[in-house]
């Protein structure tokens, strides 16, 4: 595949992935179902348009997402696949049906089972090979660790992949080249900081937590990962949907999976009205946001149909004039030391493959 997207580096795994990449939670019926035609259809048009990355998940419709992952990327050896241990999927005779579980309708009948365990994670990471019907996975990224996902239970199960031999096991896959890198795949940066401190992290899967809305982690996190060699791939970037769909929909705004609090829903109106002044859609500024930082080598929205792709394709291409950014700023919407996109897809960002 010649990428008609711009290609950067994950670290020093020798890997590239496209500025564009695709998230497959809808793939596993997130939300409401989808069909095996469209999900194939959607993975096509990706693929076509040039998008060089795709990531998934055994906890995404339980199982679902990555057989169909699978189908449609097998032939497509180019293209770089993710997926993610730390849930093992147990039989569950008691599904019959596909209602709403954890936010999924898929009716694959299976539950999903935390273990970070050195066992845990060999054997999800062998279960998704059989499930992707795929020779080799990329990027294994540790799913939703972290002290807000578990609260009281964080330091039993932070223990298994420390002490337990989680990390291990991962380290054990990268040295003997079964898999090109690993790191977590999170919604907390406190997590992140915890892991580089125990184990080199080649990637960091990041969802919700650098976006128009929230820039914490520059802070601490990108100048670690920068010394680290540590790349940021970031998902989420329209906040579960309110920098997507803003606050005039006539469905009520998410945000982290939830609805929207009212301080955040105001800030998001306040934004929307700097992207009115410019004529910039909200979801084209979320979306080129984070691929500004030079420490980020892909965003990866999650992508629900082949209408939703090129939407997504022409907010990524959507030219939006600097002045828009330095309002955001100057009207404290965005913070001061944030890095705004230039001229897109200038050779000066390190991260950039220019061969």
């Amino acid at each position: 595949m010649t990428s008609t997207l711009p290609l950067r580096r994950v670290g020093t795994t020798g890997l590239v992935l496209s500025e564009l990449g695709l998230g497959a939670a809808p793939l596993g019926n997130l939300y409401e179902p989808m069909s095996d035609t469209t999900a194939q259809a959607v993975l096509e048009a990706a693929v076509s348009a040039g998008v060089h990355y795709v990531d998934t998940a055994p906890y995404y419709g339980f199982g679902l997402s990555e057989r169909r992952v699978g189908d449609g990327l097998r032939g497509h050896g180019d293209v770089v696949i993710s997926t993610k241990v730390g849930r093992l999927l147990q039989p569950d005779p008691t599904v019959t049906d596909d209602s709403m579980r954890f936010g999924f309708r898929s009716p694959l009948p299976f539950k999903p089972l935390f273990d970070y365990s050195h066992d845990g994670i060999l054997r999800s990471w062998e279960a998704s090979l059989q499930r992707l019907g795929l020779a080799r996975i990329d990027l294994l990224y540790v799913h939703d660790a972290g002290a807000v996902t578990h609260g009281p239970a964080h330091p039993v199960l932070w223990d298994q992949l420390t002490n337990g031999g989680g990390f291990r096991a991962l380290q054990r896959l990268r040295d003997e080249r079964s898999i090109r890198g690993f790191g977590l795949g999170v919604n907390e940066i406190a997590v992140c900081i915890d892991a580089m401190n125990t184990v080199h992290v080649d990637a960091l899967l990041l969802a919700g937590r650098y976006t128009l809305l929230e820039q914490a982690a520059l802070d601490e996190l990108f100048p670690r990962a920068k010394a680290d060699g540590t790349a940021v791939i970031v998902g989420g970037p329209y906040n579960s949907g309110i920098l997507a769909a803003g606050t005039r929909s006539k469905a009520a705004p998410l945000y982290n999976y939830a609805p929207a609090p009212v301080d955040v829903i105001a800030r998001v109106a306040r934004i929307e009205a700097v992207c009115d002044r410019h004529a910039v859609p909200l979801a084209a500024a979320a979306l080129q946001f984070p691929l500004a930082h030079p420490q980020v080598c892909s965003v990866i929205p999650g992508i629900a149909s082949v209408a939703q792709f090129f939407d997504t394709l022409r907010f990524y291409r959507t030219s939006i004039p600097p002045q828009f950014w330095e309002d955001l700023k100057s009207e404290g919407l965005l913070r001061d030391d944030a890095v705004v996109p230039g001229r897109k897809n200038t050779p000066r960002h390190p991260a950039i493959v220019t061969e």
